[in-house]
């Protein structure tokens, strides 16, 4: 998708077409969510700090993210995936690989499908959707991105030369900025470059993963796309727009992460069987603790509970530490209707409530309730 989240904020306000828009927290850790294009051309991108997103563009409108809003226009985004193929890979909200390959001798060759997808998308929810069509997932990544907004790219075995070999190595997939500035530093700037270097050259940036670098560079990619992703976990994290020190506060902050993961987790219909905490200091020291519970379990005091333990146990490990960055995550995922019978737990109050919490968020969003264990204890 096109910016997707300052997309949907324009197309829902008209005032904010043609304006420089930014979605993004405006504390003063906030980081850019996304950018539309009338404001990267001031050299505003995603996961920069909002702070210097206002400096290169002091004039741009900055909007609250509104991310139920965004997940319920992905479902429908999905939704048109799968009406022309049911092998979709998603990647994000706004991101998704499809293999059409089965779809062919029914809705046509793959151009057509993609002028079908693209043509289905704007009708629907009115924002557009660059695609690109490769015989395989890197390519394909890689052509979905030359002619945004609202572009079609095609590269087949024919072009697949003259189409890579010209870009930067800034556009490979996974090529970090820190390893991507390294290359350049190299003498390689193109892919073409990239395709034909030496192992002199190449090995002492990537070592063992040289050969596979050189072809990526070449578009040789034997991935399958893979519908369907399981989930393997599910977690909620805050950075604070100062540090936190007071231990009552903190477990504040906990509490309420461990609620919207729970509640994440009971929309997904699972249970997990694994807790863990994690916790970024100030100094950008990072720990994860971590404990599994039987029966695993979706209940949010339960949760909560080995959660604030973990946390607890951490901070008497670590006296008057200054916290920058906490998360509560799940793992260990399981149905929840394939809980064993003979010793799933009697339904009680707590899991009453969890699901009376639900249904009126569901209705009213999700700041209609707060638990009352989530307010920081200032007595």
């Amino acid at each position: 998708m096109d910016a997707f989240y300052a997309s949907i904020e324009q197309r829902d306000d008209p005032s904010l077409k043609g304006l420089p828009v930014i979605v993004g927290g405006t504390n003063g850790r906030g980081v850019v969510a996304a950018a539309s294009y009338e404001v990267r051309k001031f050299g505003v991108h995603s996961a920069m700090p909002m702070s210097t997103a206002l400096r290169l563009c002091p004039h741009a409108v900055c909007v609250q993210p509104r991310m139920q809003h965004y997940q319920a226009v992905s479902q429908q985004i999905f939704a048109i995936f799968h009406e022309f193929t049911p092998i979709v890979e998603g990647l994000s909200l706004d991101e998704a690989f499809l293999d059409v390959t089965a779809s062919l001798p029914l809705m046509g060759d793959a151009v057509t499908i993609a002028q079908k997808i693209k043509a289905r998308i704007l009708q629907t929810t009115r924002v557009t959707a660059s695609v690109g069509v490769a015989p395989n997932k890197l390519v394909a990544k890689i052509a979905s991105d030359l002619k945004k907004p609202d572009g079609l790219t095609v590269v087949t075995q024919a072009n697949l030369r003259e189409t890579l070999d010209p870009l930067s190595v800034r556009r490979l997939p996974g090529l970090g900025r820190k390893t991507g500035a390294l290359v350049e530093e190299a003498g390689i700037r193109t892919f073409g470059e990239l395709r034909t270097a030496s192992d002199s050259v190449l090995w002492p940036i990537f070592g063992r993963y040289t050969h596979r670098v050189r072809e990526r560079a070449a578009g040789i990619d034997e991935r399958a796309v893979i519908a369907d992703h399981e989930d393997k976990s599910i977690s909620a994290e805050d950075t604070f727009s100062t540090d936190i020190g007071e231990p009552a506060r903190l477990h504040s902050e906990l509490a309420r992460l461990a609620d919207r993961t729970c509640t994440r987790l009971r929309r997904k219909s699972l249970t997990a069987g694994c807790v863990t905490v994690k916790i970024r200091r100030k100094d950008f020291t990072t720990f994860t603790r971590q404990k599994r519970i039987t029966p695993a379990t979706n209940d949010t005091r339960a949760i909560t509970a080995v959660a604030r333990g973990l946390l607890a146990t951490w901070l008497t490990e670590n006296p008057g530490v200054q916290v920058r960055l906490l998360g509560v995550g799940v793992s260990q995922l399981a149905e929840a209707d394939q809980m064993d019978l003979f010793n799933a737990p009697t339904p009680n109050a707590a899991s009453a409530l969890d699901s009376t919490l639900d249904a009126i968020r569901q209705k009213f969003g999700p700041k209609a309730l707060t638990r009352a264990g989530n307010l920081e204890d200032k007595s």
